[in-house]
C-alpha cells in the first residue's frame, strides 16, 4: 500500500492495478505506466473548461453522448484489443473534457477505453504531456477527435484520426467558430470560450 505520492518509484512500471490501491489525495496519471503528477490548472484554464463543457453538456442533452470533466479516469489500450484486466491496463488518463458515445464503456470507475473525443487545455506545466505524449497515445488508442485549447493564446487545434495518425482539421482563433467534426450541427463560437472580460 503507497500513502505518498514520494513512495513512488519514478522507475518503475505501475498497472492501473496498482493505482487502485495508492493511498493518496494527488491526482496521478499513468501514461504507459509510468506516473505523471498532474499541477493544479490556473484560472484561464479552469475558465475554458467550464464554458466548453456546458456548451456540450447542454448540446447532449436529449442525447445518446455523454461529456465527463476532470477528475475522471479513463482507462486506454490499444484499440486492437478487446477490455482488459486492471493488471494488464498500463495507461490512466485524466482528460480535462471527454465525450464518450458508447454507454458500455463508463463503469464506476470512469470510462474504459477510448471515448469517441477529448479535449485537453494546456498549463504551462502539461505543454509537454499533451502536445506529445497524450497525442500519441490517443491516436494509439483510437480517440477520433482531439481538441488542444491554448487558453494563453486564446487558440483551438482540432485534430481527427485517420489511419491510425492525427490529421489537422483546424485552427480555430476569434471570430472563428470550431465546428467540432463528430458533431457537424454544432458551431461553438470562439469568443463563447474566451470572452473578452478575460
Amino acid at each position: 500500500m503507497i500513502f505518498s505520492v514520494q513512495d513512488l518509484d519514478p522507475n518503475k512500471v505501475y498497472s492501473y492495478a496498482d493505482y487502485l490501491t495508492w493511498q493518496f489525495e494527488e491526482r496521478i496519471e499513468l501514461l504507459k505506466g509510468y506516473f505523471r503528477q498532474m499541477a493544479a490548472p490556473n484560472t484561464k484554464h479552469q475558465r475554458a473548461s467550464v464554458r466548453l463543457t456546458t456548451i456540450f453538456n447542454n448540446y447532449f442533452q436529449g442525447k445518446r453522448c455523454e461529456v465527463f470533466v476532470a477528475p475522471f479516469d479513463v482507462r486506454l489500450y490499444n484499440r486492437q484489443k478487446s477490455i482488459l484486466a486492471d493488471k494488464d491496463v498500463f495507461t490512466v488518463v485524466q482528460p480535462d473534457i471527454c465525450v464518450v458515445c458508447d454507454a458500455s464503456k463508463i463503469d464506476e470507475r470512469g470510462c474504459n477505453g477510448a471515448p469517441e473525443m477529448i479535449i485537453e487545455i494546456l498549463s504551462p506545466s502539461n505543454k509537454q504531456t499533451d502536445l506529445k505524449d497524450k497525442y500519441h497515445l490517443y491516436a494509439e488508442s483510437g480517440v477520433t477527435e482531439y481538441w488542444i485549447v491554448y487558453p494563453q493564446d486564446e487558440v483551438i487545434h482540432q485534430y481527427v484520426l485517420q489511419e491510425e495518425k492525427y490529421i489537422p482539421h483546424g485552427v480555430y482563433v476569434k471570430p472563428d467558430h470550431v465546428i467540432p467534426f463528430l458533431f457537424p450541427d454544432l458551431a461553438i463560437p470562439v469568443d463563447k470560450i474566451f470572452p473578452p472580460m478575460e
